[in-house]
């Protein structure tokens, strides 16, 4: 039997799953991140304040932040003096980054179209990779994660935001109903896309639970991994480093 790869709770090809993935981040390109306040109530601004708080980027170093297309990680890393590269295998979330970068007067970003599982850059090249809410919706995750590594220099760190499941009794059943039934209606009121939200929540679903997902990213090669839930897992900052 052929490979077959998550989309949502279907299991599909690789090659499919990799172009549906680039239709539903082309669909909600330019309301993603109204979507995101919509979705979250705006916490998914103090996620990210707290991610790049961890990251502790510093003045010139070289930091790649991967599926970062509308910028808002890099842009936080960049107030902090980090040289970064934003990647995204999606052109059309590279475009509204490249234009919300432009309004904000970051002219020193770099934007590079990427796959995350076949990185066009040198070995040890970053001091650190970033990757928020966008690792699982990569093909082959681990690839991705090996391919991190690499690109990292011996002493690099590894940061990664990513949604995961609340292991708070009672919130999660409501998290569950939110997320299930008000979300692809939030996603058609505000971006007229039901049908991407809802697979976006469903890929949350389908993500390795975070002992698995730690277990991953040692397999890679990092080493000092840590995992730092927020509201029971709701979200979690995942991190290791290249020794």
């Amino acid at each position: 039997m052929s490979e077959q790869v998550s989309f949502g709770y279907q299991d599909i090809s690789p090659e499919e799953k990799t172009d549906r993935v680039g239709a539903v981040f082309s669909s909600v390109a330019k309301k993603y991140d109204v979507m995101n306040d919509a979705m979250s109530a705006g916490l998914h601004r103090l996620w990210k304040d707290q991610f790049v708080r961890r990251v502790k980027p510093r003045t010139g170093e070289q930091i790649l932040d991967m599926a970062g297309g509308t910028g808002d990680i890099a842009f936080r890393m960049a107030e902090r003096g980090a040289r970064v590269t934003v990647s995204d295998i999606n052109q059309d979330m590279l475009d509204v980054g490249i234009e919300r970068a432009m309004e904000r007067g970051f002219d020193d970003l770099v934007w590079s179209r990427q796959n995350a599982e076949e990185l066009t850059f040198p070995d040890r090249f970053f001091d650190a990779y970033t990757i928020a809410f966008g690792i699982r919706n990569v093909t082959h995750t681990q690839q991705a994660l090996d391919e991190a590594w690499r690109v990292l220099k011996h002493g690099g760190r590894f940061f990664c935001l990513e949604f995961s499941t609340t292991e708070w009794p009672g919130f999660k059943e409501a998290y569950d109903f939110y997320s299930h039934k008000l979300v692809p209606r939030l996603g058609q009121m505000i971006a007229g896309d039901a049908d991407s939200y809802r697979y976006l929540v469903e890929s949350i679903r389908r993500f390795p639970p975070m002992p698995e997902f730690e277990g991953m990213i040692r397999k890679a090669g990092f080493v000092r991994t840590k995992v730092e839930p927020i509201l029971g897992g709701v979200v979690a900052i995942h991190s290791g480093w290249k020794i």
